[in-house]
């Protein structure tokens, strides 16, 4: 099993915030038997001295703009040795174990007062085993299987790419798109599965995390109302919970849930060189407003639909327009590029307090409107074959 895994933003969030404190009373103790870390010195290049290797342990904080917090560190002496740190246990949750500038990290959960680690950090994967504490194990056995099934849905869409590219025949693209239905309808019934199966109120949230990258609004309510009743009063479940209470009265003060068939409001904020860009500059063309963010999963898993519409329908008077809800410009310009999204991108990068959400009010991303040549929204929250059938309907 590797442990070189693929997480959401709540684990793969960077180190932001460098906030040692004392624990509290109530602690657990992280037990590290390593060796070998002369070799991890090696292999990764300025650290300070002569190469000192530290190790910190990280609370993972829930929320959308949380830094992990490091709750202890350590330097590793020798590259053999045996070290103890100390968590916080005022509630169950998420942990790294993070050696040097990330070179390594292992994931943890505190669901015993005690968990014992080996690790040998001349290793890139399979580089940790865990004693003690059921629930690490159980993560760590979630974050694989996770992980290769994102990366055979990211095979499925490579795939249909290529044969669009090459201009294969109906019955491939057919069989291509059943394909990438099957791998990601298989990751949701290992996410559903799982959920259902997990006596753990910690591996269930996370997993919820995951689902709502792929499920529907519908499947992931219900997934949501089942984890309620099996863990009652879990303060994760119960900020979801608060969350879409506090979308939904948002939506009714704004007087109604959807935009189609009103005008769209006209936005100008600057594009990835500084010029403003406003979508009333689009007027005459059918325009898919997509707002989204680098750091956003469900955005970047969504994007490959999204490419795949433009290339099909940008001759036939229709284009996009990227809203970003980023804060870093680097980070959103790479994105860009990673994702291959090349039609015009905005965003004055002031994340949640942006003008975008203030204007459209809208509480989560990925979001989109469908505007005609006309100004007004004829469809909106269009994902996956909804988009590609949608401007089927009008443009052909």
């Amino acid at each position: 099993m590797e442990n070189n895994y693929i997480v959401p933003q709540l684990i793969f969030a960077a180190l932001l915030l460098f906030a040692c404190k004392q624990a509290p009373k109530n602690q657990f103790e992280v037990k590290l038997s390593y060796t070998n870390a002369n070799k991890l010195a090696e292999a990764n290049p300025g650290f300070p001295g002569t190469g000192a290797v530290w190790v910190y342990l990280e609370e993972i904080v829930y929320g959308k703009d949380q830094a992990p917090v490091i709750v202890d560190s350590a330097k590793l002496s020798g590259s053999t040795g045996n070290i103890e740190l100390t968590g916080r246990e005022a509630k169950e949750g998420i942990y790294e174990l993070v050696f040097g500038q990330n070179a390594l990290a292992l994931p943890l959960i505190n669901d015993v007062q005690e968990i014992s680690i080996q690790a040998d950090l001349s290793k890139k994967s399979d580089f940790y085993t865990v004693t003690g504490s059921d629930a690490s194990k159980q993560l760590e056995e979630l974050l694989d299987n996770v992980g290769r099934k994102n990366n055979e849905i990211e095979r499925s869409f490579n795939r249909l790419d290529s044969l669009k590219k090459a201009n294969a025949e109906d019955s491939l693209l057919l069989s291509a798109n059943a394909e990438k239905d099957k791998s990601i309808s298989q990751l949701n019934d290992y996410l559903k599965n799982f959920m259902q199966s997990t006596n753990n109120a910690t591996l269930a949230f996370l997993s919820l995390s995951w689902a709502s990258r792929s499920f529907s609004p519908e499947q992931l309510a219900t997934a949501l109302k089942n984890l309620k009743v099996k863990f009652p009063g879990n303060p994760l479940l119960a900020e979801i919970e608060k969350n879409n209470k506090a979308q939904q009265q948002a939506t009714q003060s704004a007087g109604g849930d959807s935009w189609v068939g009103k005008s769209v409001p006209d936005l100008s904020l600057p594009d990835v060189n500084g010029k403003k860009v406003s979508i009333s500059s689009f007027r005459g063309k059918y325009l898919l407003i997509d707002f989204w963010a680098s750091w956003c999963g469900p955005c970047r898993m969504e994007n490959p639909n999204v490419v795949e519409a433009y290339k099909t329908f940008k001759g036939k008077n229709f284009t996009i327009l990227g809203v970003s809800l980023d804060k870093d410009k680097d980070a959103w310009k790479k994105a860009i590029s990673q994702d291959h999204l090349t039609w015009t991108h905005i965003s004055d990068l002031k994340y949640w307090n942006s003008q975008a959400v203030e204007t459209f009010g809208f509480q989560g991303i990925p979001f989109n409107v469908l505007v005609d040549p006309s100004g007004k929204v004829i469809a909106q929250e269009l994902r996956g074959n909804d988009l590609e059938n949608k401007l089927k309907e009008v443009l052909d």
